[in-house]
């Protein structure tokens, strides 16, 4: 067994966040290491946790975590709350922070922990579907920050562990998903934690989908600091096979206890829709709009035509003392409490439209994607309209053909870009018309749709109205967090080595471009 001093947490994780896959009596206080080696159910349990934690499934984590920094980045939202700096690109410590040991300190212990136990056990299923979680989660993380502890977690207290370079991290993710696929090819008969598997209930095949989907998501981020082995590992995760409908998309699903987040915070009343949604949405006529945004409480404020109203982000703490929330949009019905009609969705994790997307890119480079990209991202779009549940063949169909550009999202101002949906001619113009549908198909998973933003500079957004970050203009785009306080108090070693490494060159800071970000 690794190191288990990371992992005393997780007995109290197991006992007070588990919901319609709690099916024990199992004493938290007495729980044990050997306890999960003898038991499959107690680590389906832990498998369960290690899911919805790693996505921030608790709502004050999701919001520290996702909502006040890539929600915001990315624009999808703007914040209403004039306390909150992130949206005038201030990343606040504490948030950043709490995101940091919300990992390292919840989900990790569980990952791990599962890992061995599957491994000690022969369960191989298990074994196999908890690498391919652990990639899913490691992902999010270097995205955020770049090196990161990673390759050593597990082997040494976590006060001394050192961190590993996103190069170095990256290309060890293609290896856990080639040791991952061998195992699941090979044991297609068999299940895992079919009572605590929150994705797919068990099933191999389908978690070997899944892994070589995440594995094009991969291979597209490294396309520009290593295009050859990107065009690798695409064209490995197509042949492999990949999501081709929404039947196949990876979520994490909720309950009562475990819900989505967005449900909760959304009844805070702290963001609305931001003005470049408004301009995209709406200048494209999009039949999604509704399936994302409510109309305003005040209806057509800006005298548009349109009760659908977005913010622009950056704004002062002056004007934020003035309430925008029934001026501009809230979330749709869906995404509200349950008690106020919201359906508590599952929280997604990779789709068939965000594959089809994806290959599209892929075969602007001229890489074996299974079509054009013309045809993937038509694809792309009808896969997302369809998970949607919005039009029917012939008005996807007349929307994908459609003219239609970005409008200006209040008078005086200009569209934020000008794009029609139909596909273009020129390669940079269709690699904008990708990644601005892809960004309206990952809607709402802002921490995807920021990590595509600083890969390839699109969407375009509107400038902030105010930055109070000298490193980083109301016209540019935040490209990653800082390293948090507590990895200086107890790790100072390990976080100046990464620091001072070849890939960030001393600059700690939130305008240094992470190792895949070279457009």
């Amino acid at each position: 067994m690794k190191n288990i001093s990371l992992f005393l947490g997780l007995v109290l994780l197991l006992a007070g966040c588990t919901g319609d896959f709690e099916e024990t009596n199992t004493d938290p206080l007495s729980f044990a290491i050997p306890a999960i080696e003898e038991s499959e159910l107690l680590q389906g349990q832990a498998f369960a946790q290690a899911q919805y934690t790693t996505m921030f499934g608790q709502d004050w984590r999701f919001q520290i975590g996702e909502n006040l920094f890539a929600d915001i980045w990315c624009q999808y939202f703007a914040t209403t709350a004039s306390g909150f700096d992130s949206d005038r690109y201030v990343q606040v410590g504490g948030w950043a922070d709490l995101a940091w040991t919300s990992f390292y300190e919840e989900s990790l212990p569980q990952i791990i922990l599962v890992e061995d136990a599957t491994e000690a056990t022969g369960n191989v299923v298990g074994n196999a579907m908890i690498k391919i979680w652990k990639v899913n989660a490691f992902h999010r993380i270097t995205d955020y920050w770049g090196p990161i502890p990673y390759l050593e977690v597990g082997n040494t207290e976590l006060e001394a562990i050192p961190y590993d370079s996103q190069e170095d991290i990256y290309r060890s993710f293609f290896v856990t998903l080639d040791e991952a696929v061998e195992q699941l090819n090979a044991n297609l008969d068999q299940v895992a934690f079919t009572s605590g598997d929150r994705t797919y209930g068990g099933d191999p095949a389908k978690w070997l989908t899944f892994a070589n989907s995440l594995r094009l998501r991969l291979a597209l981020r490294v396309k520009y600091v290593d295009p050859v082995l990107a065009k690798t590992e695409a064209e490995k995760a197509v042949a492999a096979g990949v999501f081709m409908t929404n039947d196949e998309n990876a979520y994490v699903s909720v309950d009562e206890t475990n819900r989505n987040p967005l449900e909760t915070i959304t009844d805070w009343g702290e963001f609305r829709m931001s003005a470049t949604m408004e301009s995209i949405l709406e200048g494209y006529e999009d039949p999604r709009l509704p399936q994302y945004f409510a109309p305003a409480i005040e209806g057509d404020s800006d005298g548009d035509g349109s009760s659908y109203e977005g913010l622009l982000n950056g704004q002062t703490k002056v004007s934020l003392e003035t309430s925008k929330n029934a001026s501009h949009s809230d979330l749709a019905t869906k995404y509200i409490d349950v008690a106020l009609g919201g359906e508590n969705p599952p929280i997604e994790v990779l789709t068939a439209a965000e594959v089809y997307f994806l290959r599209a890119e892929g075969a602007l480079e001229g890489w074996a994607m299974g079509g054009s990209a013309e045809e993937l991202y038509g694809l792309g779009i009808t896969t997302s309209m369809e998970h949607r549940e919005v039009g029917d063949a012939t008005s996807i169909a007349a929307y994908i053909a459609s003219t239609n550009t970005p409008i200006a999202f209040e008078a005086g101002a200009q569209p934020v870009a000008d794009i029609p949906v139909a596909f273009g001619t020129d390669p940079e113009i269709q690699l904008e018309q990708i990644i601005t549908q892809k960004w309206l198909a990952l809607y709402p998973n802002g921490w995807e749709a920021w990590a595509e933003l600083r890969r390839t500079g699109y969407p375009k957004q509107y400038a902030r109205v105010q930055s109070e970050n000298a490193d980083v203009a109301v016209d540019e785009i935040m490209r990653r967090m800082v390293y948090v306080s507590s990895q200086f108090d107890t790790n100072f070693e390990s976080v100046s080595t990464a620091i001072n490494g070849t890939e960030l060159n001393g600059a700690d800071n939130n305008n240094t471009k992470l190792w895949w970000d070279k457009k």
